[in-house]
């Protein structure tokens, strides 16, 4: 019984020593299967620089309307949004006793003004002093002044537009008291905006005034396109940074004041530049990088060639064989007895000879890790300064689960770039 008891705890041992040397065996030799990955080739092409930066959407001519004198509000002349041209009348305030003091002033003026005309015509018979003339004659002018006085005042109780543009929501009610400077609506010039933002210092030599900007809610979407009219010659200190002014046309007013918007300066475009998606490239702490998909080694075919060089007899046996089928080949051209025998065994050897053709391209790829220097970017692409040259494939998608060397299949019949309902209706 003891033998049989150590007989059953040396196999059990041995056993699990097996299995554990087995399962080391399989796992050392174990190669991970090909990922499919999408990739793209690159090639040089033209690069249209540009200069990015965040703005704000301001009228080129808005204000906020006040009025300059109190009163009480009479009559209201407008709606929100409205278009309305320039002078006209927005708001009236009452008037009745500044009316009443232009007509008596008025008369006041009419009646100065015959005294001068008698003082004349009596200074003309020479019967008149001049002193009488030199009284009329100041008389009628400072009614005059004063009519032109009462007329100013009379002005002031209308509001009205200084210039051809688009109101807003009136901040006021009829028989409101206003008192001088309360602010009454604003106006705004919409058929063209200016565009505000500032850019770091190092970039201010790259600007100059008429250079086309791009305008939108995203640097991927910039339907609007203007030009830049001013540049502040003066370097903020405090930021480093330098104020920039264009101007856009917006005839459909989709742009509104005070809009948050993206600007893109365009600046001349360069060709043979290298670049790649942007979801090409992988940040790390070591530095960027992609991966370059590369044909395999001959050396790594070659070492798993050679599997069983104990056994010569079916090394032997694939020369006999070539001979045989080389031999069968040649036979036809001498003999023309059986072409379509001879036919059948050139037909299946071009066959076999095709299948790992095919077989071996794809995984024949494997993965090659690639730093890279980065340079600009453009509408989702960046530029590579180093590490890449014209005709190297590049893997757009996958990166996560990619390591150097590892065997890939290419399929780039689904573009990661593009959405799926776009790439389901092609």
């Amino acid at each position: 019984m003891l033998l049989l008891l150590a007989l059953v705890c040396v196999g059990v041992v041995g056993f699990n020593l097996f299995r554990d040397s087995a399962i080391k065996q399989f796992f050392a030799t174990m190669k991970p299967p090909a990922a499919t990955v999408s990739t793209v080739v690159v090639k040089p092409s033209s690069w249209t620089p540009g200069v990015e930066a965040i703005g704000t959407v301001n009228a080129v001519r808005g204000v906020d309307l006040t009025v300059e004198t109190a009163g009480i509000v009479k009559d209201i002349l407008f709606h929100a949004n409205q278009k309305v041209a320039a002078d006209a009348v927005l708001l009236q305030l009452d008037d009745a006793v500044e009316k009443a003091d232009l007509v008596a002033q008025k008369a006041q003026a009419a009646s100065d003004q015959a005294a001068l005309t008698r003082a004349l015509e009596l200074q003309r018979r020479g019967v008149g002093t001049d002193a009488t003339l030199d009284a009329a004659r100041a008389a009628a002018d400072a009614s005059a002044a004063q009519v032109n006085k009462l007329q100013a005042v009379l002005d002031q109780k209308q509001l009205s537009a200084p210039f051809t543009g688009t109101v807003g929501i009136p901040k006021i009610d009829i028989g409101q008291y206003l008192a001088p400077g309360n602010s009454v609506v604003t106006i705004q010039d919409l058929d063209t905006m200016r565009i505000d933002f500032t850019v770091p210092e190092q970039q201010l030599p790259l600007l100059k005034i008429g250079q086309t900007v791009r305008i939108g809610g995203s640097l991927q979407d910039m339907p609007f396109a203007g030009a830049i009219r001013g540049i502040d010659p003066k370097i903020d200190p405090a930021s480093r940074l330098v104020s920039i002014r264009g101007e856009v046309a917006n005839p459909e007013g989709k742009l509104t004041p005070g809009q948050f918007v993206q600007i893109r300066v365009e600046l001349p475009e360069e060709s043979n530049v290298i670049s790649v998606p942007q979801t090409a490239v992988t940040s790390s702490l070591y530095g960027d990088y992609v991966f370059v998909v590369e044909p395999a080694k001959p050396a790594a075919s070659g070492a798993a060639a050679p599997a069983k060089p104990e056994d010569p007899k079916a090394g032997a046996e694939k020369p006999a064989g070539d001979a045989a089928k080389q031999a069968d080949a040649a036979k036809p051209a001498s003999d023309t007895a059986k072409p379509a025998d001879n036919a059948k065994p050139a037909d299946k050897t071009t066959a076999d000879a095709a299948k790992p053709a095919d077989g071996e391209q794809k995984p024949a790829l494997v993965l090659s890790q690639v730093f890279v220097k980065l340079g600009r970017r453009n509408n989702g692409m960046v530029e590579i300064a180093d590490g890449l040259k014209s005709g190297d494939e590049v893997v757009t998608a996958g990166q996560n689960r990619l390591f150097n060397g590892m065997s890939v299949a290419v399929d780039n019949t689904i573009d990661p770039s593009k959405s799926a309902n776009k790439q389901v209706q092609q």
